[in-house]
């Protein structure tokens, strides 16, 4: 198939452009004509410095990704196209086609929009964790002492029927007493440890489907697909599965409120990424974990808030686990988002894999 026309690409809302093995442009979309105010003609058969001026960056990423034969995003990317400066995310991905070499996708962003959304986003969610952590605070003392008297009452009471109202009492208590205690549970500094990410997926797996059969829901599917070449990662073992558990518990509740035929199927899916931007640092190599389920999907209402704590769309639902999940990811230098619609929800975690030293003298 020629170069200019690929039809498939042509209908794609973010720039694509092919480079072939000489690093000449062997195909550019619409929106990369759109993107670069330049016509195909001026694009094709150009090389690719000629054709984005000051691409110093963007060509380092099309010489790792092809000695390594891996994908590198690039975040942060300026590029200046004849009199504009453009600021660029982009995935270079090597491929071996008949005339491809290199396949570049481009996403137009603004540095500073985008910079001070994620501290807006920072500061907001260390306000809400530390109003919540004063909160538990204040309501564990008082709780303590409504468990201790409805204990002495249900000790003085002799008619079955009465000590049934203080067993309410207690139970109720010690559920809002679990409760403070996973609301304060974040404050705890990670315990680092080489940490080997498919045996921490691998528990989890075993733990949910544990957790479906015991329950007698409905068929459920985990799908492994792991790059195993992944080297070890420094963080906090229990965290980390308690991470990735509430994520994937979250996806088997909303699978079971989805009352549809099919089974339900979640992906578990590891992936390695070079140079990578994470919190304002530049790390030669980053983990990708991608957490993805076919359910419903999530409310419009709740998309932008559902790592705020207390926010659930269950009846029954605390509102903590992905606020958690939020907080330990940070803990270790890491992001994490969730890009949903009915049928495809994915939770994109991504952590550092760069050597660091570690603390609190914890040891591998």
């Amino acid at each position: 198939m020629p170069a200019a026309t690929l039809p498939g690409l042509d209908y794609l809302a973010t720039a694509v452009l092919l480079l072939d093995e000489n690093l000449r442009v062997a195909y550019a979309n619409p929106a990369a004509e759109n993107l670069f105010a330049l016509s195909r003609r001026n694009l094709l058969d150009h090389d690719l410095p000629q054709a984005l001026l000051d691409a110093t960056r963007l060509m380092d990423a099309i010489h790792q990704a092809r000695q390594h034969h891996a994908t590198v995003i690039e975040h942060d990317l300026t590029v200046q196209v004849q009199q504009s400066t453009l600021h660029l995310s982009c995935s270079v991905t090597p491929v071996d086609l008949n005339f491809v070499g290199v396949l570049i996708e481009f996403q137009q962003m603004d540095q500073q929009i985008k910079i001070a959304r994620e501290e807006r986003l920072l500061d907001q969610s260390e306000a809400n964790r530390a109003l919540i952590r004063n909160l538990a605070h204040e309501i564990r003392n008082p709780l303590g002492g409504i468990r201790g008297a409805a204990q002495l009452l249900d000790g003085e009471l002799r008619e079955a029927s009465l000590r049934e109202y203080t067993q309410v009492i207690m139970k109720e208590a010690d559920r809002l007493q679990s409760l403070m205690d996973r609301l304060l549970t974040p404050h705890r500094l990670p315990r680092l440890t080489e940490v080997n990410i498919h045996e921490v997926l691998e528990r989890v797996r075993s733990l949910v489907l544990a957790e479906v059969h015991t329950g007698g829901a409905d068929a459920l599917t985990l799908v492994r697909d792991y790059d195993v070449s992944l080297p070890l990662l420094t963080g906090d073992r229990e965290q980390l599965i308690q991470v990735v558990l509430n994520i994937v518990r979250n996806a088997v509740q909303a699978l079971a409120e989805q009352h549809i035929g099919g089974t339900g199927k979640i992906i578990l899916r590891t992936r390695a990424l070079r140079q990578v931007t994470l919190a304002k640092k530049r790390h030669r190599l980053a983990m990708a974990l991608q957490i993805i389920d076919n359910g419903p999907g999530v409310p419009d209402s709740l998309r932008d808030k559902i790592f705020f704590p207390l926010v659930s769309g269950r009846d029954n639902g605390h509102g903590l686990g992905l606020t958690l999940a939020q907080t330990f990811v940070h803990q270790h230098h890491g992001t994490i988002e969730c890009e949903s619609q009915p049928g495809n929800t994915c939770f994109t975690i991504l952590l550092p894999l760069s050597t660091h030293p570690l603390e609190n003298g914890a040891r591998p």
